[in-house]
């Protein structure tokens, strides 16, 4: 339940184009669905780092930077966000339910630069992620951080289209059960260009 937040179009969203530019928040559905809490991990014994910084050979660590209670509360404000809309719908609607109490984070990382020994490390799954690249495409269909101009996936640049990209059109545009409606859209109007009638041309009186 998000009150239909994360349906609006990117025209409607509260945030507008800033909408793009957030993570998302990740939850589970196993065992009825609950949040995943990294705190509680580490509370449990995993190990949390900040950002990797260097590969110190001497001493045989990886160095990792001093932003990773940041990180977390950064995670934190966001989804004590998400959880206020909710119940700020609920209440709109009249829907008796129970609420929530607030999030009370029950670890906190020590502060300073982490160090995590390679000598204990037998494998390194590096999982970071990935951007996007367009610089395959030669066209001036992109604003000025590199990110396609378009309308719910239909190009500045005639004829060039997008699909399957983050806030899309909406929220889901970028998981299964969004990019179907977005891809819908875009076969319509592909399909509506393809069948519309060839401009006509432009006549001149000869004299």
């Amino acid at each position: 339940m998000d009150g239909g937040l994360h349906r609006l179009g990117g025209d409607h969203h509260p945030r507008g184009e800033g909408a793009r530019r957030k993570t998302n928040h990740y939850v589970t559905g196993r065992d009825g669905g609950r949040d995943i809490d990294l705190r509680l991990f580490a509370g449990q014994g995993m190990q949390l780092y900040g950002r990797l910084l260097d590969n110190d050979e001497a001493r045989r660590v990886l160095v990792t930077a001093d932003d990773l209670a940041a990180n977390l509360g950064n995670a934190d404000d966001t989804a004590r966000r998400i959880r206020e809309s909710i119940d700020e719908w609920i209440a709109a609607q009249g829907i008796d339910a129970p609420r929530e109490p607030p999030y009370q984070p029950m670890w906190f990382p020590p502060p300073g630069q982490g160090a995590i020994p390679l000598d204990n490390l037998a494998a390194i799954i590096w999982a970071v992620g990935f951007h996007t690249d367009f610089s395959w495409i030669d066209l001036p269909a992109f604003d000025d951080k590199g990110y396609p101009r378009h309308r719910r996936g239909v190009s500045a640049e005639e004829g060039l289209h997008f699909l399957g990209l983050p806030w899309l059109w909406t929220w889901g545009s970028g998981r299964f059960e969004g990019v179907g409606e977005d891809a819908e859209y875009l076969a319509e109007h592909i399909a509506a260009r393809l069948t519309a009638p060839a401009p006509q041309e432009a006549r001149y009186a000869v004299r």
